[in-house]
């Protein structure tokens, strides 16, 4: 969802006058007023959903968006009572109408902790906050929480009880839970890494998802957690994420996750419960890897990952056909060795 504690809304639009301001037509049955954007399975009647992928047509047949960007190949799959508005690139066009709805950008988020606040922070007891510390406007902390020095609380943030964030950290568009571990120079809700008309014009996707730390995570130093597109970024309760890892925006993380340090989580991607990750992982996204999976160090993941799964190497695949392939590539490589010796 997009979070207007963090994002600010323009207000309620009409699909006609959006469409117009895009230089898009379409054929409407009548007007609606749009009062903002949302995942195709979260939206409802007065909201605008993207369908720009085949992938995307179960979401489509089952949504309650009152309008919906589609691409001609999807638009028969557009429910009845839904509004279908066709573009030959339905996503350029939805990022056309974010851009009206949510004009906020990221100098004026950052220009926000430099003027008056309109509402001010609310800290519980025993708060304790090293020196430089910023808190934004409306930012809410609970009792016990440190934060260490040079660290910046954007607006509308709100922190748990008992947490512990270091210093030179920075911490936007969040919620994060009770007993939470940030460590120095974590870098928690920031813009997640998406682009459009790729190797031209570079079209940056306004990023409008938020952060959700759930209690007892613990982020390593160095390591970033990107807000989402559109949905949420979420870390389940009690994972613990090493030094110098990324996440991409819209991951889904489960409890009790382990993940070590410099792996990099492509967005979308999804970690059940209890999984593993060795150092230096890296996941293409939009894949899951299954409940008490554990994927080997410097592995590469690029299809999803059965519950209780073992996997290594590049591609990753079951731990046993990587160990065996290895092994013969190892002994016919010697092999050809000893043949031009011979």
């Amino acid at each position: 969802m997009v979070d207007t504690r963090f994002h600010h809304f323009a207000g309620p639009q009409s699909l006609s006058s959006l469409l117009k301001a895009i230089e898009l037509t379409a054929d409407l049955p009548d007007d609606l007023a749009i009062e903002g954007v949302e995942e195709l399975h979260l939206a409802g009647p007065k909201h605008l959903a993207l369908a720009a992928l085949p992938e995307y047509r179960a979401a489509l047949e089952a949504t309650s968006a009152g309008a919906v960007l589609v691409s001609e190949q999807l638009r028969s799959y557009v429910p009845p009572g839904v509004r279908a508005v066709v573009a030959r690139d339905p996503h350029m066009a939805f990022v056309a109408i974010i851009e009206r709805l949510y004009p906020l950008t990221v100098h004026e988020m950052v220009s926000a902790l430099l003027k008056p606040y309109d509402t001010l922070p609310f800290t519980e007891n025993d708060v304790r906050l090293g020196p430089g510390v910023v808190l934004g406007p409306g930012v809410e902390i609970g009792r016990g929480t440190v934060i260490g020095p040079n660290t910046v609380i954007g607006a509308g943030v709100t922190i748990g009880r008992n947490v512990t964030i270091g210093a030179n950290c920075s911490v936007e568009c969040a919620y994060v839970g009770n007993h939470v571990v940030l460590h120095a120079g974590a870098r928690i809700g920031a813009e997640g890494f998406g682009w459009l008309d790729h190797g031209r014009s570079n079209r940056k996707i306004p990023q409008l998802g938020r952060v959700i730390l759930q209690d007892k995570v613990e982020i390593g130093a160095n390591s970033a957690v990107d807000r989402g597109a559109l949905g949420d970024t979420i870390v389940g309760e009690n994972t613990k994420i090493d030094n110098l890892c990324q996440i991409g925006h819209n991951c889904r993380i489960g409890r009790n996750c382990l993940i070590a340090g410099m792996t990099g989580l492509a967005g979308s991607t999804v970690l059940e419960d209890s999984v593993m990750i060795g150092a230096g992982v890296i996941t293409t996204g939009h894949l899951t890897v299954g409940a008490g999976s554990i994927v080997l160090a410097r592995s590469v993941v690029t299809k999803d990952v059965k519950r209780g799964g073992r996997v290594g190497g590049y591609p990753a695949q079951d731990v046993h056909a990587w160990r065996r392939e290895t092994a013969t590539v190892r002994l016919l490589s010697r092999g050809k060795q000893s043949g031009r010796q011979d």
